[in-house]
């Protein structure tokens, strides 16, 4: 008999059925001759932690007299035999914290991706390439196994967990066949069938060679060539209509442009944003495509800003309650309670205000402070009871008067200043242009990271106006990520004074 341990981890995010995937190892065991243990360490929240579960198997428990083994309580780096993984960032995780080598250790492990704090919290693009996490998982495991578990798991309406035990049954690495497999998650009594019916899958996918490629980036949607096939409100037909008269690849953005902002304001509102890039268009060198693209892209972002008039509008939409409600796996007969943490700071609250009495909110007095001291505390709303949903709900309405607010009379000058500086150096180099273009990727999000990633912006356009003759698109380029690697400025600081530019006088 081998005297040596099975030793299993598992890594899970809440709400993935993680602990229910370990018990099922344990009495699995258990109930086939092993000893058993399992060990939980939770991360920190949802999602800049997983839960990391630890189960040891060890042979012998129904020979009579056999000793009881001492089971070690966590994984060490390089003695685990089988990883599990929930999504494909902990994988990452798991090779990282060397738990996969590739001497001994099975990875299975879904390739769909739930993105970290890290990665959305990024000033420029964060994400992790896909692809790179997969390279280095099949490099790290002796046999790593993948598949879009959570695709899986929606189909047969159960978790990610029955389809990682069925992967794991159809692995072949544990010593148990499959009825054995699916006897225990019979025992467990609760939810059994779609259970069953996550692990039969679970286990022909692997069975069958469930190994995908990395999603590869959609291409850009062309949708706007079949909507004039549809039933168009009139306002927005017109708008279709200049949308199909841009180039082909342009078009495309544009399209996607428009849809967004008339959902965030009007069709009005998305008939300025085709105003603006047919002039940029028409301009000296605002011809080049390249410059179009991404002006058609970035433009849209900037001018559907997110103020709190947006934030309270996404958070009181049907569609929301609804995704949460499929997140949390809530049943229509449950209740399900959502509670909103908001800390609104002074300046949001002048900024939606109109123009003269938010400027005037926002000078030093009486009642500046007042507002002040109430603001130093955030705020819970409980979205799901009626009075929070109608306080945001009535505040999401208040879009119809945005135009009069603060916050669109500030990002609406500030947005054609950007566009003015578009114009000019796509007169002398379009490519300076689409770099400048492309510095609105620091002008994101709201409350303090909005504000800290415009002064970046600032910091580096104020560059550009002071040092127009002699900056090039490299080194404009080279700002811009310095800009984008940190928040606070101070990598823009640094490469400000690598290259000798001044922002003053």
């Amino acid at each position: 008999m081998n005297d040596e341990p099975i030793k299993i981890a598992i890594l899970a995010m809440g709400g993935e059925g993680g602990g229910v995937l370990a018990d099922w190892i344990v009495n699995l065991g258990e109930h086939n001759g092993y000893f058993a243990q399992t060990t939980s360490v939770p991360g920190v929240a949802q999602r800049t932690g997983a839960t990391i579960y630890y189960v040891e198997l060890f042979p012998g428990a129904s020979v009579e007299g056999r000793r009881v083994p001492v089971l070690s309580q966590a994984p060490l780096p390089g003695d685990v035999d089988i990883v599990l993984a929930s999504e494909l960032m902990e994988a990452g995780r798991a090779v990282q914290r060397g738990f996969v080598t590739n001497d001994r250790t099975t990875l299975i492990s879904s390739t769909h991706r739930v993105y970290s704090i890290a990665e959305k919290s990024a000033m420029g693009d964060g994400r992790v390439s896909s692809q790179a996490l997969l390279d280095q998982a099949r490099s790290a495991a002796q046999e790593f196994i993948c598949f879009d578990m959570e695709k899986a798991a929606e189909k047969t309406g159960s978790v990610i967990s029955a389809v990682l035990f069925g992967a794991l049954s159809g692995a072949g690495v544990l010593p148990f066949n499959r009825k054995q497999f699916e006897e225990t998650i019979e025992l467990g009594g609760v939810g059994v069938k779609p259970s069953l019916k996550a692990f039969d899958l679970g286990f022909t996918l692997v069975r069958n060679g469930g190994d995908e490629p990395a999603p590869s980036a959609n291409k850009a949607s062309t949708s706007w060539e079949l909507a004039k096939a549809g039933k168009l409100h009139r306002d927005v037909v017109a708008i279709v209509d200049r949308v199909c008269q841009l180039p082909e690849d342009v078009a495309a953005l544009a399209y996607e442009g428009v849809k967004r902002l008339i959902d965030y304001q009007d069709p009005a509102y998305a008939a300025l944003y085709l105003d603006r890039l047919e002039a940029v268009a028409q301009s000296p060198g605002g011809s080049d495509r390249g410059l179009q693209r991404e002006l058609a892209r970035h433009l849209a972002l900037w001018m559907s800003f997110e103020d709190t008039i947006r934030v309270a509008d996404l958070k009181s939409r049907g569609t929301r309650f609804e995704r949460v409600r499929g997140e949390v796996r809530s049943k229509t007969d449950q209740v399900l309670h959502i509670q909103e943490y908001m800390h609104p700071r002074l300046e949001e609250i002048c900024e939606t205000l109109p123009v003269g009495l938010g400027r005037w909110l926002a000078q030093p007095h009486f009642v500046n402070r007042l507002v002040g001291r109430m603001t130093q505390s955030g705020r819970t709303i409980k979205t799901s009871s009626l009075s929070g949903f109608l306080l945001l709900h009535g505040l999401a309405k208040w879009r119809r008067w945005r135009r009069s607010t603060l916050r669109f009379k500030l990002e609406d000058a500030r947005i054609e200043a950007w566009l003015g500086r578009v114009k000019k150096f796509a007169s002398i180099d379009p490519v300076v242009a689409l770099e400048i273009v492309q510095c609105q990727r620091l002008v994101k999000g709201y409350s303090d990271t909005h504000s800290r990633g415009l002064k970046n912006f600032e910091i580096l356009m104020a560059a550009v106006d002071r040092h127009k003759n002699v900056l090039g698109a490299p080194t404009i380029r080279e700002l811009r990520n310095a800009a984008l690697a940190d928040e606070h400025g101070f990598k823009l600081k640094e490469s400000l004074n690598r290259h000798a530019l001044t922002v003053e006088g």
